[in-house]
């Protein structure tokens, strides 16, 4: 699965075959050594060939907008990796054609609960009670594929049969899915943000194609800094979906301007994360009220004041 935001134009790609914790290893490092906004990686298993069901050969890939510098790459992957992963591996090119015709080949319909995210080529699967979310995958990050959107759409599901809230904030909206999601159970603004101005273009233009419109005017800004968000605080619902540094650091500013009753959906993190964000955010005074896991990445959902219960699961 991907994680960072697909580098729109994305012209070079880097690759290594390895085993699975050292494809893991370097995907993981280059999430949280690159700019999410530049960068992609994945790890996957290779195919494997037609006398095996399985192969013990993984991938890692990794996406970039602008050139990569090679040897400081190398050197980067050796120092966690090894001198064999180093030379191991291999830079190219890529046309943004085949960028987006790997982005949307054989994406299926995920459903979390009452929402369905699709792409165009399955906009038959909703049933008639879902809640159908059309989203392309070339744009930006968040089709629901990955592990953290999937749990941030199943918090959402559980949020909405329980609560509905006055004012939402989705900060790091990628596609705009979890804004739209929202948007489309309650019918009420929801407010974006992305320090990607083509992510939140692609996020507008996501909630046209879902008449998601009137309620979603997504803008762009680091964090929480934008006069739109700022002034349309205090927040009730906050979704972060983001990487695990960042998450750390905007604890502050998400604290600011989060209600006294707020809850926080925070991912974009390995479960190696998890302990320093929720650090992060009891120093604010939030605790955990729900996790999920799903492919090794962590959903949380957390809340103010107290000390926490046992969390929920929102597997």
């Amino acid at each position: 699965m991907l994680e960072g935001l697909p580098p729109n134009g994305a012209a070079f790609v880097m690759r290594l075959e390895a085993d699975e914790a050292t494809a893991r290893a370097v995907a993981d490092l280059i999430v949280e050594t690159f700019d999410p906004t530049e960068t992609a990686a994945a790890a996957f298993e290779k195919a494997p060939s037609t006398e095996s069901w399985t192969s013990d050969v993984w991938v890692a890939e990794v996406f970039f907008g602008p050139e990569p510098d090679e040897d400081a790459i190398r050197d980067l992957v050796r120092s966690v990796a090894g001198d064999a992963a180093a030379k191991g591996l291999v830079f190219g090119r890529v046309s943004e054609k085949d960028w987006i015709a790997a982005s949307l080949e054989g994406l299926a319909p995920v459903r979390a609960g009452r929402f369905l995210v699709h792409g165009s080529h399955d906009r038959h699967a909703p049933r008639a009670n879902d809640i159908g979310l059309e989203i392309e995958a070339a744009l930006a990050f968040g089709t629901g594929h990955h592990g953290t959107t999937l749990g941030c759409l199943r918090a959402l599901d559980a949020i909405g049969k329980r609560r509905r809230p006055a004012r939402i904030l989705d900060i790091g909206t990628g596609t705009g899915v979890l804004a739209i999601a929202a948007a489309r159970l309650w019918r009420m603004q929801v407010w974006a943000g992305d320090i990607d101005p083509v992510s939140t273009e692609a996020a507008a233009a996501n909630a046209r194609l879902n008449r998601a419109a009137p309620f979603l005017r997504p803008v762009t800004a680091r964090g929480t800094m934008h006069p739109a968000l700022r002034g349309n605080a205090p927040y009730d619902l906050v979704f972060a979906n983001i990487l695990a540094k960042p998450l750390r650091l905007l604890a502050p500013q998400i604290a600011t301007v989060a209600s006294d009753d707020a809850e926080l959906v925070l991912s974009g993190l390995l479960g190696r994360d998890v302990a320093g964000v929720l650090s992060a955010y009891a120093a604010q005074g939030f605790r955990l009220a729900a996790r999920g896991d799903i492919e090794g990445w962590a959903t949380l959902v957390m809340k103010k004041g107290g000390a926490a219960p046992r969390p929920v699961s929102i597997d």
